[in-house]
């Protein structure tokens, strides 16, 4: 058992560690192997020589964020947690986020969806909530419009969920979709500036519209990711993948267990897949528990509701 302290003296402890610590509980929810104090100017931790070194490189990369952006959040904590899983030195920068953060594959499953999609038109990307399927493909998608290989992004999802009928919601047509995108928007936001987005999405370089808006079109020199592709019927998911025009990429993500499609629906995912598997040039990663990259506790949830399986 081993022991440091560090000197926080001219840190703002509530920039740092959240209003009422709230950061700071969460640090010790990632390092429950770890006793982690804070009493005045010192936080001191102890633990294994092992679990010591790597809290400590953690810490380093927390409190450059820190001095930069004088912000931090959960989901910044997170990713610099889970940056341990890919080796820094080994792992690509995909693009750098809105705030200066690299954002790079966290897992090894995550780091095949960017190897097999420079090698591939189409990837199949299956997987638990949490294990970074869409991130990683809207990261991607932005790296390539970036590095101009595509000359627009295109992002899709049907508008089903938890049964809910969209002629219930309030507003016109957007208001009624624009919480069905929403993910989209999320991921997109930490990655690109807000007015650089604004400016995507005003000149249409990104687009972020529901599966029923593809029908028609033909999608060439494009980044396309159809998300949450198991509330798709297997009928939708055909018409989604013959848009596919000449130097595109397409990725299609889901989680067959989570569908919202009524019970005489049946999804198309999984069906797609198996008729398509033995195309050698669409690829399909199959993502597990061990890439859930949110709060730790969505990993046990998930493990939980299997084992009652």
């Amino acid at each position: 058992m081993e022991s440091q302290s560090y000197d926080i003296s001219s840190i703002n402890q509530t920039e740092l560690f959240g209003v009422n610590e709230k950061n700071l509980q969460f640090i010790k929810l990632i390092f429950p192997q770890l006793n982690i104090t804070v009493r005045s100017q010192q936080m001191s931790v102890q633990g294994s020589p092992m679990d010591m070194e790597r809290f400590s490189i953690f810490f380093e990369q927390l409190l450059s964020s820190y001095y930069k952006h004088k912000e931090i959040t959960e989901k910044l904590i997170m990713s610099i947690f889970q940056q341990e899983d890919v080796k820094e030195d080994n792992a690509e920068v995909l693009v750098y986020g809105a705030k200066g953060l690299a954002i790079k594959a966290r897992t090894k499953n995550q780091e095949r969806m960017v190897k097999e999609i420079d090698k591939k038109d189409m990837l199949f990307a299956i997987g638990p909530a949490g294990s970074g399927k869409t991130y990683t493909a809207v990261a991607l998608a932005v790296k390539y419009l970036k590095e101009k290989r595509v000359r627009k992004i295109i992002l899709t999802r049907p508008a089903v969920e938890a049964g809910e009928n969209l002629g219930f919601l309030p507003g016109d047509l957007k208001d009624k979709l624009d919480p069905y995108l929403q993910p989209l928007y999320d991921a997109l936001r930490d990655m690109l500036t807000q007015s650089k987005l604004d400016e995507y999405i005003e000149h249409h370089i990104i687009e972020i519209v529901p599966l029923a808006f593809m029908r028609g079109r033909t999608l060439e020199n494009c980044f396309v990711i159809l998300d949450e592709a198991q509330n798709a019927t297997l009928s939708q998911i055909k018409m989604f993948l013959t848009r596919m025009g000449n130097y595109s990429k397409f990725i299609i993500t889901g989680d067959p267990s989570q569908s919202d499609l009524p019970h005489h629906q049946p999804s198309g995912l999984m069906p797609t897949v198996k008729i398509l598997k033995d195309i050698p040039e669409i690829a399909t990663i199959y993502l597990t528990n061990t890439d859930i990259v949110r709060n730790p506790l969505v990993t046990k949830i998930v493990d939980a509701f299997e084992d009652k399986k």
